[in-house]
């Protein structure tokens, strides 16, 4: 190929992600891939790959079994080109600042020190920085529990996730056997699990209660278990019959609703006498209810009758409490 028929893209930042995003894909990437993730037309996606197959000879086709080709690197590293911005290692630390469980603020603090590590080159600069970027921004006190998880617990329940084995601890002072299907992050950590002693119920286990705690070599069956189809049928952590919700918020709070997540089913409308009405699927009465309160008198539930008639209840007893 002359020197003048090489191909070119202007853009070198896209062409230099598109570098690490092979790198990150075993399997190389599409011109499909490409596409979607620049949201380009077919021919700028297959410029931006001639353009690096010109540039970098490591990057080769790849073998696939979906009779599309793959592009990537095989037996090659781009780490000299990856850097992280003060902005990014920064916001890592402010994670590790916000979090209030030991074993992952020690690992949080690691990983920003591998990242600064990576960066050593320009580490005092990017240390001036990063301290600018914390002293500038930072985040209001939560009011929570704290709980303090051992680290080997939770690599425990990890390595049961990615191998598919049972694991046997103490739950409650009480010996169990489970069959780990994931963990749900919150004010809480939560392991959701079968436990065959029970049937084939799903279950939610608090990670701080567990003790004792370890792998074994049994195998089971998930059965087409997704966790994310499993954590959207509640609104919070707590499962239960599914609810179809009708939330309506007033005027004053209409700006608010209306930018609020509440739960991935919600559908929001904005009503011309200037309320919001939100509706979605969910179970888990209790904190449904609790978020309601959240709200004050700016929110009434509006269906179904039952969650009504709980959350009249749920108010008498705050009342009852101040008599």
């Amino acid at each position: 190929m002359a020197e003048n028929d090489k191909p070119r893209y202007s853009r070198i930042s896209d062409l230099i992600e598109l570098v690490i995003y092979m790198q990150s894909k075993p399997l190389g990437v599409t011109i499909n891939d490409i596409m979607e993730r620049y949201t380009v037309s077919r021919r700028t996606a297959e410029r931006m790959r001639d353009s690096l197959l010109n540039a970098l000879p490591q990057v080769e086709e790849i073998d696939s079994v979906d009779n599309l080709k793959h592009w990537g690197f095989r037996n090659y590293t781009v780490s000299h080109i990856v850097s992280f911005s003060p902005k990014e290692i920064g916001n890592i630390e402010q994670l590790q600042r916000r979090t209030t469980n030991k074993e992952m603020k020690k690992e949080l603090q690691e990983t920003v020190d591998k990242l600064k590590a990576l960066n050593r080159k320009q580490i005092n600069s990017i240390e001036t920085n990063i301290e600018l970027y914390l002293q500038t921004e930072g985040y209001a006190v939560r009011q929570t529990t704290q709980y303090d998880i051992d680290i080997k617990i939770l690599d425990t329940i990890r390595h049961a996730l990615q191998t598919n084995t049972k694991v046997n601890g103490f739950y409650h002072d009480k010996k169990r056997t489970l069959e780990p299907l994931g963990l749900i992050y919150g004010a809480k950590i939560y392991l959701v699990a079968r436990e065959k002693a029970k049937g084939d119920g799903i279950y939610n286990y608090l990670l701080h209660k567990f003790s004792n705690i370890e792998n074994t070599d049994k195998t089971f069956d998930r059965k087409d278990f997704s966790l994310q189809e499993y954590t959207n049928r509640s609104f919070g952590v707590y499962q239960g019959e599914i609810l179809h919700v009708e939330l309506k918020f007033d005027k004053d709070v209409a700006e608010d609703a209306l930018k609020y997540n509440f739960h991935p089913t919600q559908r929001v409308k904005a009503n011309q006498d200037g309320t919001v009405t939100v509706k979605f699927d969910a179970g888990g009465n209790k904190e449904i209810i609790w978020h309601v309160f959240r709200w004050g008198k700016n929110c009434k539930i509006i269906k179904p009758q039952s969650l009504v008639e709980e959350y009249k209840n749920y108010l008498q007893t705050v009342i009852e409490n101040y008599s």
